[in-house]
C-alpha cells in the first residue's frame, strides 16, 4: 500500500512538473491591433498554454521573450470561405473531395479533411490560421455542409463539424431562378414540417421521404433530412450565394418568413438595396477588390461597396477567388481600408468578425482568456508586401517552412552545386 504521504508527494509532483515543462511565451512592446477597437497600442502579450493570459501596457514577465519593438501583433486570420484540405489540385480530380455524386443537403467534408494538406503551410506562412471549408455547391438550391478547421497540421484534428450550410441563386446556378426559388422554399416548408421524432431513425427518415413529393423528386436521404431539420430548428448559419440585388430582396424575404440565420456570399449589387440589408441583420461575405462587373448578376459592383456597407451598419466579411491563394483577403482588406472603409472594420471582418457570425469560440480577438491564435507582422498586415514573422497557433509557435520557401531556397542558394544537389 501507498502511503498518503507518499501519494501527496507523487501529485505534487506531476503538478510541479507540468508547470516546469508549460513554458509561458511574452511578446513586449509590440504594437496590438486587437481585432475590434480602432486604437492600437504598444503593449505587452503574455501566452500561457494555448491560451492569452495578459494583455497589458505595463511589463510582464514570461519564460520566453520575443522583442517585437517596431512590429504588429493582430489575431490570426480566418478565412471564411476556402477549400483548404478537401482539394489539392482542382483540375486533378483525384485530390479533390469537395462534392458527391450521391447526398445533397447533408453531404459533409469534414471526414476528407487533410491536415497536411500543402494548402496549408502556405496559406499560414501568409496568416490564415483557421478556415472554413466549404464544399462545391450541389444540385440542390440549399446543399452542402461546411466545416471550422484550425490550421495546425495535426493528425488530431481541431475544428467544428458541419457548422455551416452552404447553397445558390442566380448565375452561380443553371437553373431557372423561379424554379431555384421555387425548390427552396419548397425544400424549407418540408424542413418546417420534421419533427425530431420523425429522423429518429433511419427508417422513420425514409417513410418520411417517401410521403413528401419534394424529396421524392429530388431523391433525398436520411441524411439530408437531418441536415435539414438542423437548419431550421438548430440556427445552422445557411451561406447563400447570390449577387443580383432582386435575388437579395428574395433572400431576405425568405430569411425572415423561416427566420433562417443567413448570411450572404457574393453580394455585389448589395449596395442597391443596402438599407433592406442592414435592416434584416444579414451579415454578408464579399470580395472588396470587384470593381467591374464578372456576370449580368453583378452590373453594379463597386470597389467602394465594402465602405459604403461599412457606413451603414453591415457586418462584414471577406473572401478571395477560390484558388490556392485565399491570403488574399487581407490584400482584398487593404483595397477597402483604400476605398473608405475604416482599418479597424476591415481588420474586424477577417478576424473576429467569422467568429462572432459562425459561433467559432475565443477567437479572433487579442484579448484576456482566448485562444492565442497571433500573428507578428514586420509592418502593416494589409499591404501586401507584408509578411508574418511569427504565426501562433493555440499558443504553439508555427514553423513558416512552405513547399514554395523550400523551392526559393533550393534555386537562389547554393548556386554553385547542380540543381538535384541542392538541399
Amino acid at each position: 500500500m501507498i502511503s498518503q504521504s507518499k501519494k501527496v508527494l507523487f501529485l505534487f509532483f506531476i503538478f510541479f512538473n507540468g508547470i516546469i515543462n508549460s513554458e509561458s511565451i511574452l511578446i513586449q512592446n509590440v504594437t496590438i491591433y486587437d481585432g475590434k477597437n480602432n486604437n492600437p497600442f504598444v503593449g505587452n502579450v503574455l501566452v500561457d498554454g494555448n491560451k492569452i493570459s495578459r494583455v497589458s501596457t505595463s511589463n510582464l514577465r514570461g519564460d520566453k521573450v520575443i522583442d517585437a519593438t517596431g512590429k504588429i501583433l493582430t489575431p490570426g486570420i480566418i478565412s471564411t470561405d476556402t477549400d483548404i484540405g478537401i482539394v489539392e489540385i482542382g483540375a486533378l480530380s483525384v485530390t479533390r473531395d469537395d462534392s458527391s455524386d450521391l447526398y445533397k443537403i447533408g453531404f459533409s467534408i469534414y471526414d476528407a479533411f487533410n491536415p497536411n494538406s500543402v494548402l496549408i503551410p502556405w496559406n499560414r506562412s501568409n496568416g490564415i490560421t483557421s478556415t472554413l471549408t466549404l464544399p462545391q455547391n450541389t444540385d440542390s438550391p440549399i446543399g452542402g455542409l461546411g466545416s471550422f478547421f484550425v490550421l495546425d497540421s495535426n493528425l488530431e484534428i481541431t475544428g467544428i463539424k458541419d457548422n455551416v450550410m452552404i447553397g445558390r441563386v442566380g448565375g452561380s446556378g443553371g437553373e431557372s431562378r423561379s424554379e431555384t426559388f421555387s425548390i427552396m422554399e419548397d425544400l424549407l416548408e418540408f424542413a418546417s414540417s420534421i419533427d425530431s421524432k420523425d429522423i429518429e431513425s433511419y427508417q422513420d427518415a425514409a417513410d418520411l421521404i417517401d410521403d413528401s413529393p419534394i424529396a421524392e423528386t429530388m431523391e433525398l436521404h436520411p441524411r439530408d433530412l437531418k441536415a435539414l431539420y438542423r437548419l431550421i430548428n438548430d440556427d445552422l448559419p445557411l451561406i447563400i450565394k447570390a449577387n443580383r440585388a432582386s435575388d437579395l430582396l428574395k433572400l431576405i424575404n425568405i430569411k425572415e418568413k423561416y427566420d433562417l440565420n443567413l448570411i450572404i456570399i457574393g453580394a455585389q449589387e448589395a449596395g442597391l438595396v443596402a438599407n433592406k440589408i442592414a435592416e434584416s441583420d444579414i451579415p454578408l461575405i464579399i470580395n472588396p477588390i470587384n470593381n467591374i462587373p464578372e456576370s449580368f448578376d453583378e452590373l453594379a459592383a463597386n470597389i467602394e461597396l465594402a465602405g459604403n456597407l461599412e457606413r451603414i451598419g453591415i457586418t462584414l466579411m471577406f473572401n478571395a477567388p477560390r484558388s490556392h491563394n485565399y491570403h488574399l483577403i487581407r490584400q482584398g482588406a487593404g483595397v477597402a481600408v483604400a476605398n473608405g472603409m475604416s482599418y479597424e472594420g476591415a481588420l474586424k471582418a477577417i478576424t473576429l468578425s467569422p467568429v462572432e457570425i459562425f459561433n467559432l469560440g475565443n477567437r479572433g480577438q487579442i484579448a484576456q482568456g482566448n485562444i492565442a491564435d497571433l500573428i507578428i507582422w514586420d509592418a502593416d498586415p494589409l499591404e501586401p508586401s507584408s509578411m508574418p514573422e511569427k504565426v501562433f497557433i493555440n499558443g504553439k509557435d508555427i514553423d513558416l517552412t512552405s513547399r514554395m520557401s523550400r523551392l526559393t531556397d533550393r534555386y537562389t542558394k547554393n548556386k554553385d552545386k547542380p540543381n538535384g544537389y541542392r538541399n
